[in-house]
């Protein structure tokens, strides 16, 4: 399943209200919506985005490296 790219354009994160960056699998399938201020890639099921901070993973590396921690965020 697709996402609207006019969705990404109006999303933003939710813990720094910051842009969000789409980011895509081998396959140019939509995957996450990530925040590189805060690190974090918010995961997109069956087409919508889960803009949960729960639900988001830490990204590790400069420049936000695809190089992942499994650990989900809590707050």
């Amino acid at each position: 399943m697709s996402i609207d790219h006019r969705l990404v354009t109006l999303l933003v994160c939710p813990l720094c209200k910051g842009p969000l960056e789409l980011l895509r699998d081998a396959e140019q399938h939509p995957l996450e919506l990530f925040c590189h201020a805060d690190r974090l890639a918010f995961p997109i099921r069956d087409g919508m985005p889960v803009m949960l901070v729960s639900e988001a993973r830490t990204l590790s590396g400069p420049d936000g490296d695809t190089t992942t921690t499994t650990k989900p965020i809590t707050s």
